[in-house]
């Protein structure tokens, strides 16, 4: 404004005028991604989500978890409370739980405790074909040493695949597409998976049925023992006698 008047690039200033400049309070042009996620627990430390199927954890695509975060944790009171951020990533099409840092330090604590192992992690799957009632995946995946365990929790007949079983997992490394790699090596695909399904068999329009169940860990800061279960979807309770 020039004297109270909006002004132009065509206004000339003699001299002596008064110019008030106003300065829109958000400048962003930046779209903002609006996504309700689910908070498990949360503190002023770190927080555990519920991720859903069909987005992506982190990465340069707009529609991420780690973009969605702000707008669903509250934001941290600490001395270095930063913007949230994913410490693990789980595929785009597997559901669960995901552990998010909420300050500088605990995102350098929770990495630390991934490389030390110190995290025990549980997913559940539905897998294809008979399975024993128990056992251990150790083929390596991508030239490095993988390890994965598995325990047979039900099975149900299927007139489709035969028989469906769901299974416990617990991945001892953590290789990408370890699981399901590991589940179709033994001839045990996870049900709809297109990309280690059997040809045949492979499930279309339903998802990927591999859940991230829990995770257990001593709270870095707190030393509060930790275990967050984020229960079944209602798709596999469908197929199985859960209670």
């Amino acid at each position: 404004m020039v004297n109270g008047s909006i002004a132009t690039s065509a206004t000339f200033i003699n001299g002596g005028e008064c110019i008030t400049l106003s300065v829109p309070e958000d400048q962003s042009t930046k779209k903002k991604l609006v996504f309700q996620l689910k908070a498990l627990f949360e503190d002023d430390y770190l927080a555990v989500i519920h991720k859903p199927a069909g987005i992506l954890v982190s990465g340069n695509s707009f529609k991420t978890v780690a973009n969605a975060l702000t707008q669903n944790l509250k934001r941290s009171q600490l001395f270095d409370g930063t913007k949230p951020q994913p410490v693990h990533r789980l595929d785009f099409a597997t559901t669960g739980v995901l552990l998010v840092g909420k300050t500088s330090s605990s995102i350098r604590a929770l990495n630390k405790l991934f490389e030390n192992k110190a995290i025990k992690k549980a997913y559940h799957a539905v897998t294809i074909g008979d399975i024993n009632n128990e056992g251990e995946i150790t083929s390596d995946i991508d030239s490095k040493i993988a390890q994965s365990n598995y325990k047979l929790c039900q099975s149900v007949t299927s007139k489709r695949f035969g028989k469906l079983n769901l299974v416990k997992l617990e991945p001892l490394t953590g290789r990408r597409h370890q699981l399901r790699k590991h589940l179709s090596s033994i001839g045990n695909p996870i049900l709809g998976d297109k990309d280690y399904g059997i040809e045949p068999l492979i499930l279309n329009g339903k998802g990927l049925y591999l859940h991230a169940y829990s995770l257990k860990f001593i709270h870095p800061f707190t030393n509060e023992e930790l275990y967050i279960k984020d229960e079944l979807p209602k798709r596999f309770q469908k197929l199985f006698n859960l209670k």
